[in-house]
């Protein structure tokens, strides 16, 4: 496995200690995975996500979207069909579970199933103390008082 070195982003960036995990798990997860079922994932602005995926088949019932420790966990449940005679069998309807990281506040809005694709909507809101914000620059001196700032 090919191993990357993370020590430049250290030097300018902070609070990405987690980010060489999460590459890493990445990586590791795709060896030999299940192409099954095919998914997109789109991007609809700055901070809204779709996620597709195409579930032909599937009963509202035998699927289930959750979301667990940072991690959106989609899975499909079916009971073995019947046993008939298919001269083909393209469609697939085996069982599945198809995980996704997601970012720290970022959250599921909604899930859909039409015409065999579930779709599942996705917003980043990050929280009014996490968002940039202007300080406005005084004239004079500041001082500290009883722990507070003063002009």
């Amino acid at each position: 496995m090919r191993e990357f070195d993370f020590s430049p982003l250290f030097r300018t960036a902070i609070g990405f200690d987690r980010l060489p995990g999460v590459i890493e798990s990445a990586m590791r997860s795709n060896v030999g995975v299940d192409a099954y079922p095919p998914y997109n994932i789109e991007k609809l602005s700055d901070d809204a996500y779709r996620v597709t995926l195409a579930v032909a088949g599937f009963d509202r019932s035998e699927l289930s979207v959750e979301m667990r420790d940072g991690m959106l966990l989609v899975c499909g449940q079916r009971e073995p069909a019947e046993a008939s005679a298919f001269l083909h069998r393209g469609i697939a309807g085996r069982s599945f579970e198809r995980r996704f990281q997601l970012a720290e506040h970022v959250e599921v809005r909604s899930a859909s199933l039409v015409n065999g694709l579930l779709t599942i909507d996705i917003v980043r809101e990050l929280p009014e103390a996490l968002k940039p914000r202007r300080i406005e620059i005084g004239a004079g001196k500041s001082t500290v008082i009883e722990g507070k700032m003063a002009a």
